[in-house]
């Protein structure tokens, strides 16, 4: 297997490579929107585990926006990629301006697709936080600093595909690291799917809705 049909083949996949974690009372799978909830949709389903979603959004570089230069996370947590900033000229009101514009989205996220539910505890629980893939990590770097102010017990980052260097980086920033695919060419994350079309807000709360069980704990909001 050298790629993904799409984001729900890539989720029933990667369930595959989680087993030890199926129907574990006190395990959580959380996608970040919006692709990575398609993925994790399907891990939740195939391990039996219930789904929430946490909120991540890419500050992207001011006029090459797919160049991550950090990333914020519900709670007001912003990572910012050094080595990105080194390769450019932008002042910290410039980041900051783009930080602000990118968290006012966040917010709206998170009003749409919660529809008024509170989100799952975190504390104690084992956090299994899937994407559709890992590129330069500054996404994921901010949603794990994130978690680990809610106090879970572990953190395990699961993805279809990640870029080399990406999935190495996580290896002792959490408890555990599944990459399905780093193949040694990783161009992009679409590059290794054949259907990588955009996720729309409808079919994340389409699939959180269709996730929900009776009986799930709620906490404290992210």
């Amino acid at each position: 297997m050298d790629r993904f049909q799409d984001r729900a083949d890539a989720g029933i996949y990667l369930a595959g490579r989680l087993q030890k974690y199926a129907n574990k009372p006190d395990t959580i799978v959380l996608g970040l929107p919006r692709g990575g909830v398609v993925v994790a949709y399907e891990v939740a389903q195939g391990l039996g585990l219930p789904l929430d979603v946490f909120l991540v959004r890419k500050l992207g570089v001011p006029g090459y926006e797919e160049l991550a230069m950090g990333a914020i996370a519900s709670g007001g947590v912003q990572v910012i990629n050094q080595d990105v900033l080194r390769g450019i000229r932008i002042s910290p009101a410039r980041i900051q301006e783009v930080a602000a514009k990118e968290m006012e989205e966040l917010k709206r996220r998170e009003r749409v697709y919660r529809e008024n539910r509170p989100p799952l505890a975190i504390e104690g629980q084992t956090i299994i936080l899937v994407d559709d893939g890992l590129a330069t990590g500054a996404t994921m770097r901010a949603a794990v600093e994130a978690l680990r102010k809610q106090g879970p017990r572990k953190i395990v980052i699961a993805v279809p595909v990640a870029s080399r260097e990406a999935c190495q980086e996580f290896q002792t920033a959490v408890h555990e690291i599944i990459c399905v695919l780093t193949p040694a060419q990783f161009q992009a994350v679409g590059a290794w799917y054949e259907d990588f079309s955009q996720t729309t807000d409808q079919e994340v709360i389409q699939l959180l809705r269709e996730s929900e069980a009776p009986g799930q704990t709620a906490g404290a909001q992210l």
